[in-house]
């Protein structure tokens, strides 16, 4: 492999080009950022350092702390072209026009080192055109990296090669894109829209037009082909609309003259007048004033959608879209539903399905490239072959040729076998030759799916399971809804400890869900509230402490592996481990606040401890106290892993995985990494500041109350809040031990648990998932 990766440019610093400039900042790589000289203005370098500022204050924001910013350097092609010496990988993020980037790329070619791989970000324009006219030597450092929008959110990367593509510059790529930026790498064929993009512009064109030609609302068209088929709840139109309406036209003619005259997408492609008519009156989707769906400022912000029929905006109705099995995903229920909503998801799902099955092997070696394509550029929770698998291989092809339709090579191949099977323990999926072969992960990743493919769990109940994932090591995983924690998770911690410390060397808290989870479960919290059952809920508070503290004593290591939200609970059992392995999307934080609690399963104290341990933090009880107060009283939540680190919930030494496939594989070797000499910390103890810091917390609560910044019920749960966190009674000369702590954190979740505005508050959010302002 050639010289690795320290250095990278991207240019051109558009939407594209900023967001990916701003994923290598994040994973802690310099990125030189250049753009054109503007025409007018003296500063030379002002789009690209525009670009910059301007992603500093988006959100969802592109840089995972402000820190990564600094990591960006500056410049223009005219005068800093020179600077590309420096970098190992050259990324193009100009417009998709072919004479702009092949004029770029002569320039390139005089500046740049041997063995510095140049990619393009193109989605549009085949490599062998890209490269038409350059030496060998520069295609053998080009290949085409197609991320999608916004790179840091988007973990698809697509990657092309062409015939004259070094292997070792290829490999460099990929290792760094995976490892570094986080990105799942699909190979790709040198095709027009590559995969993703191929496929879904397929379907979303035939979503629009079975809306028009069956005369369907546009509420009712998403309600069929959104939740139900697996995909995001925008549907097709909510889709569009956010992607932006005027692009489609722009997919449409470049995939018509870039596709053989044989492909399927030539019979679907059409304008539709009204689009057209969208499109020229500024209706192009969220960006501008709106779209199928749009907000009407002079009737109060009223939701209005578009009647495909008159081209006339009326309020958003809720449609009465797929019922029972077909609305819970059963895709043969979906599209056998008698009338309009089954007619749609037929029209929809069946021809997707059926082109991304004609697409093995030209876009792409194999199914599994194809789903993960799908699954990770356009977020559907399936991909298209184990949708065929719901639907049935056998059934897809017998009504595709019912209905005088092509059916592709590999449904043939199939027969009536599923695309997918398990043998051995082994997922395995169907070849184009008619094998079956071997999905095999890449070095350095290791699945919780996988690991229970080939096994039994050691322990479980309804609410955790406890797995064995080699080495000596255990998984902890949370299996109830959202990954809540009740009584059940608490009684297997439990009950885990011994069998641990017995016959393994480590444990690792970790879940292959998108969220690690979402904290205590509410539902059964209000259901206790409503029958008083006072003592279950002091008990299930008191079983959390003591479980919590098992494992921070436990006589081995435990590494939290945290990924997306980790609220409340599930915040507070990773301030109680060793280690945490943390995905780089954490977004962590003791949140009971906003539903009209405190922590009660021990983590103000583990917080506490954080920030009066923390050398930068000024001597004296009462900074850590003041600090701790500040993040819990507002539930305050980490927007990164980097931030979480800001914020002491995760530790200096704690580390980060980029790639999400990577998180349990980095967290088990985290976790054997301390198992030589291991040994449990020791317990804490407090010297808090007492009665007259809760006099001062009080105060400052009370200036934000004035500012109308903070409600009444905000000062009673802040006050019960500010008296644990003081010690209660204590006074600055006694020391308050751990369990002290815990005691009082106890009592004050008790007494609001008790009061009818935190009953309103839990209430409020299991109904709406927003906090009530009480």
């Amino acid at each position: 492999m050639s010289q690795p990766i320290k250095k990278v440019c991207v240019i051109g610093a558009g939407t594209m080009g900023a967001g990916i400039a701003a994923q290598v900042a994040n994973a802690g790589v310099p990125v030189l950022l250049l753009d054109i000289v503007p025409k007018d203005g003296a500063n030379r370098n002002a789009v690209a350092e525009g670009a910059v500022a301007k992603m500093l204050k988006t959100e969802p924001a592109p840089f995972m702390s402000k820190a990564a910013a600094k990591l960006v350097e500056t410049g223009n092609i005219e005068d800093h072209l020179e600077k590309i010496a420096e970098c190992d990988w050259v990324i193009e993020a100009v417009i998709e026009r072919l004479d702009i980037k092949q004029g770029l790329y002569a320039k390139l070619e005089a500046v740049k080192r041997e063995g510095t791989a140049v990619s393009s970000n193109t989605s549009t324009i085949p490599l062998a055109q890209l490269v038409d006219g350059r030496s060998e030597a520069f295609k053998r450092d080009f290949l085409i990296t197609h991320f999608f929008n916004p790179p840091r959110y988007m973990r698809l990367l697509e990657i092309v090669t062409g015939p004259d593509t070094d292997a070792g510059v290829a490999a460099k790529v990929e290792q760094f894109a995976d490892v570094a930026m986080g990105k799942t790498v699909v190979k790709a064929k040198d095709t027009p829209g590559f995969i993703a993009n191929r496929i879904g512009t397929y379907w979303i064109q035939l979503g629009l037009n079975a809306a028009f030609d069956q005369g369907l609302s546009v509420e009712l068209a998403d309600a069929v082909a959104g939740k139900p088929m697996g995909v995001p709840k925008t549907g097709i139109f909510g889709l569009v609309d956010l992607v932006g309406i005027d692009l489609m036209p722009h997919l449409q003619a470049s995939l018509t003259s870039t596709l053989p005259k044989d492909d399927p997408y030539h019979a679907i492609a059409r304008s539709h007048p009204l689009i057209e008519k969208m499109i020229a009156d500024g209706y192009t989707g969220r960006k501008g004033k709106g779209g199928f769906y749009r907000l009407n400022k002079e009737m109060g912000r009223r939701k209005e959608t578009i009647d495909l029929a008159t081209g006339e905006y009326r309020e958003t109705i809720r449609a009465a879209g797929p019922s029972g099995k077909a609305g819970r995903g059963d895709l043969r229920a979906l599209v056998e539903t008698k009338g309009p909503i089954g007619e749609y998801a037929w029209a929809v799902l069946g021809g997707t399905l059926a082109y991304a099955a004609s697409l093995v092997p030209s876009a792409a070696d194999d199914v599994v490239a194809i789903d993960d394509a799908m699954k990770l550029g356009y977020n559907w929770k399936a991909g298209p072959f184990e949708m065929i698998d719901k639907l049935g291989t056998a059934w897809l092809a017998q009504r595709l040729e019912s209905e005088g339709k092509p059916v592709p090579e590999i449904l043939k191949v199939a027969g009536d076998r599923p695309f997918y099977r398990v043998e051995n323990g082994v997922r395995q999926a169907l070849a184009l030759s008619g094998t079956y072969e071997d999905i095999k992960r890449p070095q350095g990743v290791l699945s919780l799916a996988d690991v229970k493919l080939a096994g039994k769990p050691l322990l479980k109940n309804a609410s955790a399971a406890l797995w064995d994932i080699g080495d000596g090591v255990t998984a902890l995983e949370f299996t109830g809804k959202m990954n809540a924690l009740d009584g059940e998770v608490m009684k297997l911690i439990v009950e885990a400890i011994p069998l641990v410390a017995s016959k393994y060397k480590a444990l690792v808290v970790y879940t292959d869900a998108d969220n690690f989870s979402a904290g205590a479960n509410l539902g059964l919290a209000i259901f206790a509230v409503n029958i008083a059952a006072w003592s279950e809920i002091e008990k299930l508070v008191a079983g959390g402490q003591m479980a919590y503290k098992g494992l921070k004593y436990a006589p081995f290591p435990v590494v939290g592996a945290p990924a997306g939200m980790a609220l409340g609970g599930g915040c507070e059992i990773l301030l109680h481990c060793d280690a945490i392995q943390a995905h780089a999307e954490l977004y962590m934080g003791l949140v009971e606040c906003g539903v009209g609690l405190v922590p009660g399963w021990g983590g103000n104290g583990e917080l506490l401890d954080r920030w009066q341990s923390n050398p930068m933090m000024p001597k004296g009880p009462m900074p850590a106290v003041a600090k701790v107060f500040e993040t819990v009283s507002t539930a305050s939540v980490s927007k990164s892993a980097a931030q979480a680190k800001e914020m002491l919930f995760l530790r200096a030494d704690d580390a980060i995985t980029m790639n999400r496939d990577r998180l349990l594989y980095d967290a088990k070797q985290k976790a054997l990494s301390l198992v030589e000499g291991y040994k449990p910390r020791e317990a804490p103890h407090f010297r808090l500041p007492g009665e007259s810091g809760r006099t001062a917390l009080s105060m400052a609560a009370e200036g934000f109350h004035k500012q109308g910044k903070a409600t009444d019920y905000d000062m009673v749960v802040s006050d019960a809040l500010a008296t644990v966190l003081t010690g209660g009674e204590a006074d600055l000369v006694d020391v308050v031990s751990e369990q002290e702590l815990l005691k009082l954190e106890r009592e004050a979740f008790m007494r609001l648990v008790r009061s009818p505005r935190s009953i309103a508050r839990v209430e409020h959010m299991l109904e709406t998932g927003k906090p009530l302002r009480n």
